[in-house]
């Protein structure tokens, strides 16, 4: 067995990000640029007003003005301002030729005709955006390997941009293996219990904004195992085994994927739960051969398949680890990494009760997962440990 820091080493270093695709800035949310993105205009593309008013020049503000025209934001029409007078404008408008000022309408007053300005502290230029004052021609707006966020997305949108190059999700196939599982909704059979697994990773990837899932059954059969296997390969970028990964009779995840021509790259990890986990990769597609087990298959998930998934689209692990300390004492036996859900509070973290791998119930209600190194057995009331916060 290795240990967990060498299995996440071995599982980072045969990660490699996806190749990069082009896709609409309509659907480049949450990826990552994969190569810089530089304005193509002036954005405003001319001078624009930033507010209801009037435009005018500013070395005329101290006389009565006349008021000539309008220009309302998407005109197609401009007008000339010659000295002495003024024109009604409003937000996102040209500013006419003439004029390099706007006062706000709430500082003015029409008398006799003529405008009339209320406002001691003009200043020249004031409430005009200079055009290219968001961004000029040429100039870098996103940098590759920045998140696309909404704002992200609406800027691109904003200075004209219809696509851009992004490291892609990856795709995923979901495999599961067991005579016993039985979907729910069905009356329970004799040794049957209801199949859970694909409910919790179909969840968990498409948290991380992943869509592109599928689901596979397989029987506890080698050849039937090992098809499925291929088609899986076939289909995605990243392969989920749940169950048949140990080395028991009915246990064919190893061997169905020596058949596969997958390279093994470590099976079985000094940890509780999700002991005998497996990693595997062929070409540049990563398996994963998970326990069975509930718990141990969402603690295999959030320890190593995320962080992967994470990497192959470009993006950092959502996964934080911070330290907290321990409200009551907890022992455990030596050798292993023990992973315990927990809930986490100001700094403060409470191991929960039905630790067990196949409960899921405390998982349910655990904010992070505690990690209690391998060789020490005692953690005192007080002591500071490190804990993976989960996604919300």
């Amino acid at each position: 067995m290795i240990t967990v820091k060498q299995a996440k080493e071995l599982i980072t270093i045969n990660t490699v990000k996806l190749v990069p695709v082009i896709r609409p800035i309509a659907l480049a949310y949450n990826h990552i640029l994969a190569a810089n993105v530089f304005a193509i205009c002036d954005i405003p593309a001319f001078k624009q007003s930033s507010m209801d008013g009037y435009a005018i020049k500013f070395t005329d503000r101290k006389e009565p003005l006349e008021l000539v025209g309008e220009m309302a934001a998407g005109t197609s029409k401009n007008i000339e301002i010659k000295n002495g007078q003024a024109s009604r404008i409003f937000t996102g408008a040209p500013l006419p030729t003439g004029t390099d000022t706007v006062v706000m309408q709430e500082k003015i007053a029409i008398q006799n005709g003529k405008l009339i300005i209320n406002d001691e502290n003009l200043k020249p230029g004031l409430n005009a955006r200079n055009k290219g004052s968001e961004i000029e021609t040429g100039d870098l707006a996103m940098q590759s390997g920045n998140y696309l966020t909404p704002a992200a997305v609406g800027f691109l949108a904003g200075i004209g941009i219809t696509e851009v190059s992004v490291y892609p999700m990856p795709s995923v196939s979901i495999i599961l293996t067991g005579k016993e599982l039985l979907k729910p909704g069905k009356p329970l059979g004799f040794g049957q219990v209801y199949e859970s697994n694909s409910y919790s990773l179909n969840a968990a990837i498409m948290q991380l904004g992943i869509t592109n899932i599928e689901i596979f059954e397989a029987d506890d059969d080698l050849a039937i195992l090992t098809n499925v296997l291929k088609t899986a390969l076939e289909k995605s970028d990243v392969v989920l085994l749940t169950g048949g990964v140990s080395v028991g009779d009915y246990d064919f995840v190893l061997e169905a994927s020596r058949l596969c021509g997958i390279e093994k790259i470590f099976h079985k990890v000094k940890q509780k739960p999700g002991k005998p986990l497996f990693f595997g990769k062929l070409d540049k597609k990563l398996i994963f051969g998970l326990p069975g087990n509930p718990s141990s298959v969402l603690s295999c998930f959030y320890n190593y398949v995320l962080p992967a998934l994470s990497s192959l689209a470009g993006k950092i692990n959502p996964i934080k680890e911070i330290d907290a300390e321990l409200t009551n004492d907890y022992k455990k036996p030596s050798g292993l990494t023990h992973f315990l859900k927990g809930n986490h509070h100001q700094g403060k973290v409470t191991p929960l009760g039905a630790q067990e791998s196949f409960r899921l119930s405390s998982f349910a209600q655990a904010n992070c997962l505690i990690i209690l190194n391998e060789e020490e057995e005692l953690f005192e009331k007080g002591d500071s440990v490190k804990l993976l916060l989960l996604p919300e």
